[in-house]
């Protein structure tokens, strides 16, 4: 009886693996259409008119995500250009256009956009975890140490700020 079941068990398994692998690249699919969809739709309504902050943000998030980053810098400096502050929650902007400079190697300007989004929102965690990040790549320990516990002051779970800031510590601090 044992003999008969093991060969099943067998075609079981491997029915489960390629319906899970079947999923998955279904789902990856369906993921990279929307975001073509999205990506197609916002190329030609910009091409067109004039867009909303969320338009260039949506358009230049995507842009960055396939680490085209100069053309999401363009974008992200658009969305910021001719817009009321008081309407829009403009953070999100300039931590994005951060993250782009930095992608580039262009520390300075990170730094100078990461903190612009920080004056907008000082609770906004994500920009204090990437300001951490770019002064540990200029090798300003002591500032991203600073960093990320302002970060941790926010968001005491953060995990990317704890394990930064830990790392740090031990870097900081001579072993005795």
């Amino acid at each position: 009886m044992m003999e008969n079941s093991l060969p099943i068990v067998y075609l079981f398994t491997l029915l489960v693996l390629l319906g899970a692998a079947g999923w998955a690249i279904v789902r990856q699919v369906l993921k990279t259409r929307k975001i073509e969809t999205a990506l197609s739709r916002l190329e030609k309504k910009l091409k067109k008119e004039r867009g909303t902050v969320q338009e260039y943000y949506e358009l230049g998030s995507i842009y960055a995500d396939k680490k085209m980053f100069a053309q999401s810098i363009g974008l992200f400096q658009k969305a910021l250009k001719g817009v009321d502050v008081e309407e829009e929650n403009l953070a999100p902007v300039h931590n994005a256009l951060g993250f782009s400079y930095f992608a580039q190697e262009q520390y300075d300007i990170a730094i100078r956009e990461y903190k612009e989004a920080i004056k907008l929102d000082p609770g906004y965690v994500t920009a204090l975890n990437n300001l951490g990040h770019v002064y540990e790549r200029k090798k300003l320990t002591a500032q991203a140490l600073q960093t990320y516990e302002e970060a941790l002051k926010y968001e005491p779970d953060n995990a990317t700020a704890k394990r930064r800031a830990e790392s740090l510590r031990k870097r900081l601090v001579p072993s005795s």
